[in-house]
């Protein structure tokens, strides 16, 4: 697999996994809020933290949402309308080089998902890479645009089909070969049942159609489980959201990670990462002494005086095994041998006991 280089992180195979904290709408519209955020991220363990970039009559129709019947989904439970909630959501232009400025200071790499032309390239001045979000997999314009900037895209597949992907990537890879390809799930209620849903298996998929690709997970669900399932099936990018409080008002708060549960993320995965290794098996350094004591190695059923031809019976596979010893698959080729030395009965047996 190919790797991506975004500041002085390399994403990857062999390269700690990457993790993104979307702060979103998280924010609440308070700049100092924000700020606070993204020194949280960096202090939990993120290492770069995703906005959103929005006009709220760029991104929803007003008319469409005030027509449709009910709010449905995770927006049923939004006490103010579709529209209002993407306008208090959206961030004031000029916070975009404040929001760079205190992510650099903080240690963190900032980007956006930019949801219309005209903020793409406001925030591309300041952004190493973009994010394009599941609902916007459909259309190639601004796939388009975003890829021919030249940096990095990580792209979104929830509520997609194989087709969908297939019609993005293809658009995707005629401008731009450094992409993440996330498998998601665009459900935001923060139920247990989205578990079910996950369908983490969808990345081995990815890997055999886009093997050159680095892979990635962007998960709603609550916890980390998700996390240890995609970076065990070679997800190299985990973006999960991001508040200091599930109890806040706000569409992204009730789903998102804390602090505390970020921490547990990343130490989790941390050790995941250890314990997966690079697939070769072997004797492994810490395995070397009990290789030793719980092995078998044969040794003496009696007193062997030197000249005796040995049979089977004269030897029995016992623990331990020293490093001289003789494992118990090896004893055809003792069998009818000569001893040149003698044994006492529980000696272990070396080849240089024997004469050929």
């Amino acid at each position: 697999m190919k790797t991506l280089k975004i500041g002085k992180r390399v994403i990857g195979d062999n390269h700690p996994i990457y993790f993104v904290a979307d702060i979103g709408a998280n924010h609440d519209g308070d700049l100092g809020r924000a700020k606070e955020l993204i020194h949280l991220c960096a202090e939990s363990g993120a290492e770069a933290v995703k906005f959103q970039n929005f006009k709220a009559h760029k991104i929803v129709s007003k008319e469409g949402f005030v027509h449709m019947k009910d709010q449905v989904s995770h927006q049923a439970k939004w006490k103010k309308s579709v529209f209002e909630v993407y306008k208090n959501a959206s961030i004031n232009e000029k916070w975009t080089r404040i929001l760079k400025e205190t992510s650099d200071k903080a240690g963190v790499e900032y980007f956006t998902s930019p949801y219309d032309f005209d903020s793409v390239d406001l925030v591309d001045p300041f952004v190493k890479m973009y994010k394009i979000g599941s609902g916007d997999i459909t259309w190639l314009e601004i796939i388009k645009y975003i890829a021919k900037k030249g940096k990095p895209v990580f792209i979104a597949t929830g509520a997609s089909t194989l087709d969908d992907v297939k019609r993005a990537m293809k658009e995707l890879k005629k401008y731009s070969s450094k992409i993440v390809l996330f498998q998601c799930n665009t459900n935001y209620t923060a139920s247990l049942e989205n578990f079910k849903y996950s369908n983490l298996n969808v990345l081995t998929e990815y890997r055999r159609l886009y093997p050159n690709v680095i892979l990635g997970l962007s998960d709603h669900t609550p916890g980390h489980a998700t996390v240890l399932g995609a970076v065990t099936l070679g997800a190299r990018v985990i973006e999960k959201h991001f508040t200091d409080d599930n109890g806040r008002e706000g569409p992204d708060h009730k789903f998102a990670m804390t602090p505390k549960t970020w921490k547990e993320m990343v130490e989790r995965t941390r050790e995941l990462e250890y314990a997966l290794g690079d697939g070769i098996k072997r004797i492994e350094k810490n395995e070397k002494k009990t290789a030793i004591i719980q092995r078998r190695g044969l040794r003496a059923t009696q007193d062997l005086p030197k000249g005796t031809i040995l049979r089977k019976d004269y030897l029995e596979a016992l623990r331990p095994i020293p490093p001289s010893g003789v494992e118990p698959y090896k004893i055809d080729k003792l069998l009818k041998k000569k001893l040149i030395k003698s044994l006492k009965k529980g000696d272990h047996i070396t080849w240089k006991h024997i004469t050929f």
